[in-house]
């Protein structure tokens, strides 16, 4: 394999040569090596568990934006009223498309009466003042912030550890679970589902577990 080439995601990529649109779950790092962007499943407990050691506030602006998948800029952008208290729902405007667009995704119900107990959604939501004001009235800036003291705290460190890293740990943490890949479009808010196809391509639990078959041979 030629120096400029990288093995990724099953694929023999130019890294060099390839197409700047192209999405990937790998970065080219020093001497075309390829740099890992999601969060392994290891990486994501400590970060979920890193994140609790916050304050309040700012841990579930981490724990949101891990358990929904979404950009920064929209869990910034969530009011009181973008919640369905009782079904544990989120709705989440979606960015980067052309049209108007909201997805809605579920949220643990630990979470979802986390976040009740500490911004008084159902209250909020009577009053249509508060239930149009953002939760986290902070900038992204002060936002990536919470994210990468999360991650210092979790001990992840490179291209993973920052809110994209997340993303895609979601992404890739869902296909491993079983969930259809046509409903994690749903989630992620992509347009193509060929944008969502890339998480389907890590080798998840049970690709493992076969190839323990033949390393135990």
């Amino acid at each position: 394999m030629g120096k400029n080439v990288s093995q990724a995601e099953g694929l023999l990529i130019d890294v060099q040569n390839a197409p700047s649109r192209v999405m990937s779950l790998y970065a080219v790092g020093n001497g075309a090596v390829a740099e890992r962007k999601y969060l392994n499943l290891d990486e994501r407990h400590r970060v979920l568990a890193a994140a609790n050691t916050l304050a309040a506030r700012p841990a579930l602006f981490a724990l949101t934006l891990a358990w929904t998948g979404a950009r920064v800029s929209e869990v910034l952008a969530l009011t009181p009223c973008s919640f369905q208290i009782a079904q544990s729902l989120v709705s989440i405007v979606t960015l980067k498309r052309r049209r108007w667009s909201v997805r809605e995704v579920p949220l643990p119900p630990d979470l979802m009466r986390s976040l009740d107990r500490e911004f008084s959604l159902q209250m909020a939501q009577q009053d249509r003042q508060h239930g149009d004001a953002r939760l986290w009235p902070m900038n992204r800036v002060t936002a990536w912030r919470h994210i990468k003291r999360v991650m210092k705290i979790a001990g992840v460190s490179g291209r993973p550890s920052c809110p994209r890293g997340l993303r895609h740990a979601f992404g890739v943490g869902t296909v491993q679970a079983g969930v259809p890949i046509t409903l994690l479009q749903k989630w992620m808010g992509h347009a193509r589902l060929s944008t969502t196809g890339i998480y389907a391509a890590v080798s998840g639990p049970e690709e493992i577990a076969l190839a323990k078959k033949f390393w135990d041979k």
